[in-house]
């Protein structure tokens, strides 16, 4: 087991120097009020900078990470992304710069965020984006205030948001934070929205619907058209969650669909490291109706120069201190940028590729409650291991790590019983799919010979099995004697 930092301490151990005297450095008492200054000892680990630099090394590699192996986790888009978009990002020039230099100093940054929402808007069919929102559930709140605003400007309030069975957990709560009651619609036997439902519970109070196309079934609403007609004959708008937009590139988009809203996680679908917990890039684009209400600033082209102009008495203000997550955009930049409009394409037609090559190919081994041609993830259920031996998908899950790979989500989306999201992206070969499904098989096969086995998985791992009960109520992240 690796040594927390704190137990490597030795007194008189440094791993730093600073110039001698005190006329060489600025004193903290110059920089920092004194009723701010600590008035006890910072306790820091007393290490060099070789045991540093070992002891950080050692945990990654103990991480599960996509650049160790495969990270099939459905509806998250764990993808490789290239390293020259993190090279680009760190150039000096885009790493220092400050929101708060004057544009006459910063026109290259502002020409990549005025570029990137172009792009977004060509990609989605939509009019006009913001950049501003720091995450996919930070998007999600922004399209609902926008909604809010646009009815608001109409003289309407409106009481409900409609949200499918099978929606991100993130939607209700999106729209519960912008004071709306939430309305679930029901899935019908093909895992896309019921009409009859839909049509039952879309009246004058409801101020629009958030839904994810392809779902997170990863089907395609077959019948978004009328659902779209449905929602808008009712006055209603319709948001697009686009947190599965890494299946629609160059094939289809929201705006030909006649959504009025989607939001695009950078940080799924355009580059950027994912699964460390942020930051994000949860991008908005909207239809002409709702451009006046974007958040501000908005940057403008004038010329051959780029601006930032507030003038939008409508807009909604602000909803992130400036422009958004900056590097995160650079990366998703140098992402479009390198594929264009034919590489983006070929983006969502290997991930769909992909994901039926996985379903056909573990259908033998698991129930697929929805087994028809899907987009670019499925979802499978070891409901069948479960009556069988008793074996659940978390053990399922738990036991892959000693193979090697990280473990597909689980138990999401709720409808399916004993659920296994497998989203395995454009970036994964065939050979790395064989070897996949080769540990599935060889799971599936210890659930009937040694069922012990995986209830107490992983074996392998630094970590053991947590007490997870135990884990959430004695909660701990701190090291102290």
């Amino acid at each position: 087991m690796e040594k927390l930092i704190f137990e490597y301490t030795k007194p008189g151990k440094v791993g730093v120097s600073l110039p001698n005297g005190i006329d060489s450095v600025i004193s903290a008492a110059e920089l920092i009020p004194f009723d701010l200054m600590r008035k006890s000892e910072l306790k820091l680990p007393q290490v060099s900078e070789p045991e540093v630099v070992r002891h950080y090394t050692n945990l990654s590699t103990m991480n599960h990470h996509v650049d160790k192996d495969f990270y099939p986790l459905g509806s998250c888009t764990m993808k490789y992304n290239p390293k020259i978009n993190e090279r680009c990002a760190a150039l000096s020039g885009l790493a220092n710069c400050h929101p708060l230099q004057d544009t006459e100093t910063v026109q290259g940054a502002l020409q990549i965020l005025y570029e990137v929402e172009r792009y977004l808007c060509s990609i989605t069919g939509m009019q006009a984006a913001t950049l501003q929102p720091a995450a996919g559930s930070h998007g999600e709140l922004t399209g609902v205030l926008l909604i809010k605003k646009f009815l608001e400007m109409k003289g309407e309030t409106r009481r409900y948001i409609l949200i499918p069975d099978s929606a991100h957990g993130t939607n209700p709560s999106s729209a519960v934070s912008a004071s709306y009651e939430t309305i679930s619609l029901k899935s019908n036997s093909r895992g896309c929205i019921d009409l009859d439902d839909l049509h039952a519970k879309m009246n004058s109070e409801v101020a629009g619907l958030m839904l994810t196309n392809p779902n997170t079934l990863g089907l395609f609403e077959e019948e978004v058209g009328e659902i779209i007609k449905i929602v808008h004959d009712q006055g209603g708008l319709v948001y697009m969650d686009g947190a599965n937009l890494n299946a629609l590139l160059g094939i289809v988009r929201p705006g030909d669909m006649e959504f009025d809203i989607t939001h695009i996680n950078l940080h799924k679908t355009f580059s950027t490291p994912h699964g460390g917990g942020g930051p994000g890039s949860g991008a908005i684009a909207v239809n002409t109706k709702l451009a006046d209400f974007l958040p501000v600033p908005r940057i403008e082209k004038r010329g051959d120069k780029f601006y930032l102009n507030a003038d939008y008495p409508n807009s909604i203000g602000k909803v992130l201190g400036f422009y958004g997550n900056f590097g995160i955009i650079v990366r998703a930049y140098c992402y479009i940028r390198m594929l264009g409009t034919e590489g983006l394409q070929a983006v969502s037609r290997n991930a769909i590729l992909n994901a039926n090559y996985l379903r056909h190919k573990l259908s033998p081994i698991f129930d697929i409650p929805y087994n028809r041609i899907c987009m670019h993830e499925f979802v499978a259920s070891g409901e069948r291991q479960s009556k069988r031996s008793g074996i659940k998908t978390l053990d399922i899950a738990k036991r892959l790590l000693d193979y090697g790979f990280h473990a597909p989500t689980v138990y999401f989306p709720l409808i399916v019983k004993e659920a296994l999201m497998i989203e395995p992206t454009e970036s994964e070969s065939k050979e790395t799919m064989d070897r996949f499904i080769e540990v599935l098989e060889k799971i599936d096969q210890e659930s009937m010979t040694n069922p012990e086995k995986l209830h107490t998985a992983p074996l392998t791992t630094p970590v053991r099995r947590l007490d997870e009960l135990k884990a959430n109520k004695e909660l701990n992240v701190c090291w102290g004697k």
